[in-house]
């Protein structure tokens, strides 16, 4: 991890009749950003579906999206390296932005 590294906490919802990225849920690493995908929880498929969409929301190549804690849960620790400047604040409008 380098020092332009940013963690981003998210709360994945499998098996959604639509794909969205947006909102907010307090959970054990504090604020997360709300991604549910239509993959089911099942064989890592959810998880990869939300790391493609959490790259495609930020504006990064999905390579730079890894998943650093959760492989299991719902809730999950993401690292995105390089992060783009402008990440953090694009990061709090998706937070404030339930779509």
């Amino acid at each position: 991890m380098t020092a332009e590294a940013l963690t981003v906490a998210v709360r994945v919802k499998p098996g959604a009749s639509r794909a969205r990225v947006g909102g907010r849920y307090d959970g054990p690493h504090g604020p997360a950003l709300v991604i549910a995908v239509n993959a089911p929880a099942v064989d890592g498929r959810a998880t990869e579906a939300a790391r493609r969409a959490l790259a495609e929301a930020l504006g990064v190549r999905p390579a730079a999206v890894s998943l650093r804690a959760g492989a299991a849960s719902r809730d999950k620790l993401f690292v995105v390296d390089p992060a783009p400047t402008d990440l953090p604040t694009h990061l709090h409008r998706l937070l404030d932005n339930p779509s």
